[in-house]
């Protein structure tokens, strides 16, 4: 990482200097958005000043947006923000029945698989290629409500399994991949679970579920995700609005 002499001196407040060094290997790439930094432990022993300096450069960094800290985790490189209009994009749109209810994610698998016929045609892509899977549990006040399988082709998302998705989304690690997702086409089913995803959403294993099938395009006319979202239809309310 340099020579860390070069980098702080005496000639003005140690923590606006570190602060000024974080940033620059935020901006030079070195530290990368959605990744983790050093700890302050470590930035403390890489630059030989106090921890509590380091507290005070990070602090200054989170305040302003560049950092973000998470708790039992680290301190994050924050992507620029992208959120999701699912309105703008039409379809189903899913709620909690109860608004000020408490949403997390839960990440069950992240991996890398081979496209295989059947996702190679839905992304245009060769079957030998690579696509990310992804897996996770949508809870409301610590009660699951909703399971989805998210497929990614790897082309588009290089940096994916690198970055902690249950900080970022992945539609900030979609911009970070210069996509913009304009659109999506959903489809609404009903189905069961396998057993051990029923037990994930806490229901019986023939318990029907409300199945949505999203596939989202960018400006360039490229599938860039397709999702299957299983959601308990006791837990949340669905609503479409049409579009002209």
């Amino acid at each position: 990482m340099g020579d860390k002499t070069d980098e702080i001196s005496y000639k003005s407040p140690i923590y606006l200097q570190l602060r000024e060094v974080i940033r620059k290997k935020i901006n030079e790439g070195e530290f990368q958005p959605g990744t983790s930094i050093p700890s302050e432990n470590e930035l403390a022993a890489m630059y030989s000043i106090n921890r509590l300096t380091v507290r005070n450069a990070m602090s200054k960094l989170v305040n302003e947006g560049i950092l973000k800290r998470v708790q039992g985790k680290g301190v994050y490189v924050v992507p620029d923000r992208m959120e999701r209009d699912l309105e703008r994009l039409g379809g189903f749109v899913q709620v909690t029945r109860e608004k000020k209810r408490t949403l997390q994610t839960k990440i069950l698998v992240k991996a890398e698989r081979k496209a295989g016929n059947k996702y190679a045609l839905i992304f245009g892509i060769e079957p030998d290629e690579n696509i990310f899977y992804i897996k996770r549990v949508s809870y409301a006040d610590d009660e699951p409500v909703s399971l989805d399988e998210i497929h990614i082709p790897k082309y588009l998302t290089l940096n994916l399994e690198n970055i902690d998705l249950s900080v970022f989304t992945l539609y900030q690690v979609y911009k970070l991949n210069g996509i913009n997702v304009v659109r999506a086409n959903q489809t609404l089913d009903l189905t069961t679970l396998e057993p051990n995803d029923a037990r994930t959403l806490g229901i019986i294993s023939n318990a029907a579920v409300m199945l949505f099938e999203c596939t989202s395009f960018d400006e360039k006319e490229r599938i860039v995700e397709f999702t299957r979202t299983y959601a308990r239809g006791d837990k949340c309310d669905f609503n479409v609005k049409f579009h002209e």
